[in-house]
C-alpha cells in the first residue's frame, strides 16, 4: 500500500472546558465518523475542536513515539489526555505525517452539532479569555505572521486585523480561507511571530492560569 493510501489517522483535540489538556487519539479512515461522534457525550459539556489531524503509516508506531516523548504528561494511563500544549504533539506528528487531514477531521467533529452546541463552546471560550489583540501581545502593525510551514504569510494591519491576499480581514477569516473550511477555527495555534506561536504569545500576554 502506498503512503498516500494509508487509512490510519491520528488526531489532536482541545476543549475549552478542559484547559491545559490535549487529547490525542487514533482511528482509521473507515471508522473516523463513528469514533469522533463518540467523543461528544453527556459527560462533555461542550464539543471538542481539532488542532491537527494527519494520516500516518502505522498508528501503533506513532502512538509509541508519542508515549515515549510525552508519557510523563499523561493524566491517566487509561485515557488519551496529556497535560501539554497541542503544538508540542503536532511537532512530533509532522515528522511522521503522510497527509494533513485536519479540515476533514474538523468537519467530522462538527457533524451533528446544532447551533446551541457551537454557541455554548464559543461562549465558554470567550468567558475564559479575552479576544486576541496584536498590540497588547507586542505584535506591531506591519509585522509578518507565518502560517504553519512558513509558506504562507499575512501582514498585521491593526490591533485585530491582517492583510491576506490584498484583503483586510480577521486572522480567523484568513485561517478559515487558507484551510478551505466553511466554519471558523482558533487561528492562534497555526501562526507564528518571530519563531513563537501566537498561542504561546497570547498565553504569556494574558497570563492564562492553569485550573
Amino acid at each position: 500500500m502506498g503512503a498516500e493510501e494509508s487509512s490510519d489517522i491520528v488526531y489532536v483535540l482541545t476543549n475549552p472546558a478542559m484547559p491545559n489538556l490535549t487529547k490525542v487519539g487514533k482511528t482509521t479512515q473507515g471508522d473516523i465518523e463513528t469514533r469522533l461522534s463518540q467523543l461528544y457525550t453527556t459527560g462533555v459539556p461542550v464539543p471538542f475542536e481539532c488542532a491537527y489531524a494527519c494520516q500516518v503509516k502505522d498508528c501503533s508506531t506513532v502512538e509509541s513515539a508519542l508515549h515515549l516523548a510525552f508519557g510523563n504528561t499523561r493524566v491517566n494511563p487509561k485515557r488519551e489526555f496529556f497535560k501539554i500544549e497541542p503544538e508540542r504533539v503536532i511537532a512530533v506528528l509532522k515528522l511522521l505525517t503522510v497527509r494533513d487531514v485536519t479540515p476533514q477531521v474538523a468537519q467530522e467533529l462538527s457533524q451533528g452539532l446544532d447551533a446551541t452546541d457551537k454557541e455554548s463552546r464559543d461562549n465558554l471560550k470567550r468567558s475564559r479569555r479575552p479576544n486576541m489583540n496584536f498590540a497588547q501581545m507586542g505584535i506591531p502593525t506591519g509585522a509578518i505572521l507565518l502560517y504553519k510551514d512558513d509558506c504562507i504569510q499575512v501582514t498585521v494591519v491593526d490591533e485585530k486585523r491582517v492583510n491576506y491576499l490584498n484583503t483586510t480581514c480577521s486572522l480567523t477569516a484568513a485561517t478559515k480561507k487558507i484551510m478551505g473550511l466553511d466554519y471558523s477555527v482558533q487561528p492562534a495555534p497555526h501562526w507564528t511571530f518571530q519563531g513563537k506561536t501566537l498561542k504561546k504569545i497570547y498565553e504569556e500576554t494574558y497570563s492564562v492560569d492553569e485550573e
